[in-house]
């Protein structure tokens, strides 16, 4: 560079019209991430980053708004209303989207028609812990399948939402165990987590990533964990298939909806955002830390994902015989 174009470049910093690289506009203004689970959980928690991670690339403003109660089918039926224009996104997990039509005679909202797919963010094993209301010489799956045998207040459990994957986990628990189960749903895993560790029920089932905040306390005994294999997070944790429990398929998904209707490109911009924001190291830790695993997946392959758990959850659902009353 010679002298005068560097006074120049001075010159044109001084005046605050030096030019800079031009960015591609975001092609929404403000999106909102609809979750409706408690905030403070690992559901609201993933919302969080994965916003940070598309704000700037997929909208200029992007916040997470909790609208809980119904198990979640609130915040689902709030996305269905929207305007189909970009600006509101629904993260859930599977449970609400391919298992409650199953489960719910009168649900407000249809998964595959009121809805469209636009990616996979993460999944998640499950968990099932026991807490002080559970004697301390239960330290096995099979003292609890023992103890649970003992009376009807031990065969309970909590959950964050009836007609979940963590809700049919304690429930065919049960069954395996050769005892009908008493289940209580919460707004979310963390309120039935807090009552877990001051012991006012015996134990929750939750996405193994609920647990982990508090698994450093040692007031929660984790009995046996969803997968194939020993999860990286608790590996002290035996899976139900190395148990010999029929329950090692059960993991939960984490996706990403917006209202149907919404026109295919956006829903690829945001597919875009998503992948991008999913390569960033820092937030796919963030997601190991909450006992997640950060994939990514077309809007096509989750669609795919979402019509195959519809058909295998019916199947379940039927053998318990479980039908939801609100």
């Amino acid at each position: 560079m010679t002298r005068r174009h560097a006074l120049t470049s001075i010159g044109m910093l001084a005046a605050g019209t030096i030019p800079t690289l031009a960015h591609a506009e975001p092609p929404v203004g403000m999106a909102t991430i609809v979750v409706g689970l408690a905030a403070g959980g690992a559901t609201d928690a993933a919302a969080r980053r994965l916003a940070e991670g598309i704000r700037g690339n997929y909208a200029k403003t992007v916040v997470v708004e909790n609208r809980t109660g119904a198990g979640a089918r609130l915040a689902i039926q709030h996305v269905k209303a929207a305007a189909p224009n970009g600006s509101t996104l629904l993260l859930t997990p599977a449970s609400m989207m391919a298992i409650y039509p199953h489960t719910y005679k009168d649900l407000a909202y249809d998964p595959v028609k009121d809805l469209v797919s636009v990616a996979l963010v993460s999944t998640s094993e499950l968990g099932y812990g026991v807490g002080s209301a559970v004697p301390e010489s239960v330290k096995t799956m099979a003292d609890y399948q023992a103890w649970i045998k003992t009376s009807e207040a031990a065969a309970t459990f909590g959950h964050g939402a009836t007609g979940s994957g963590p809700h049919f986990l304690g429930e065919l628990l049960g069954r395996l165990s050769g005892v009908k189960m008493t289940q209580t749903g919460y707004r979310g895993s963390q309120p039935a987590l807090l009552d877990l560790l001051g012991g006012h029920i015996p134990a929750v089932a939750a996405p193994l990533g609920e647990f982990l905040p508090h698994m450093k306390s040692g007031k929660i005994r984790m009995l046996a964990v969803t997968g194939k294999a020993r999860s990286r997070f608790l590996p002290d944790a035996p899976t139900f298939k190395e148990l010999g429990i029929a329950l090692s398929d059960m993991t939960e998904w984490f996706g990403v909806f917006a209202p149907a209707g919404t026109p295919d490109k956006l829903v690829q911009q945001a597919n875009a955002a998503i992948k991008a924001a999913l390569t960033n190291t820092e937030l796919v830790n963030a997601y190991g830390q909450m006992g997640m695993e950060a994939i990514w997946s077309s809007s096509a392959d989750l669609a795919a994902r979402l019509n195959s758990d519809l058909q295998r959850w019916r199947g379940v659902v039927k053998q318990i015989g479980f039908t939801a009353q609100s």
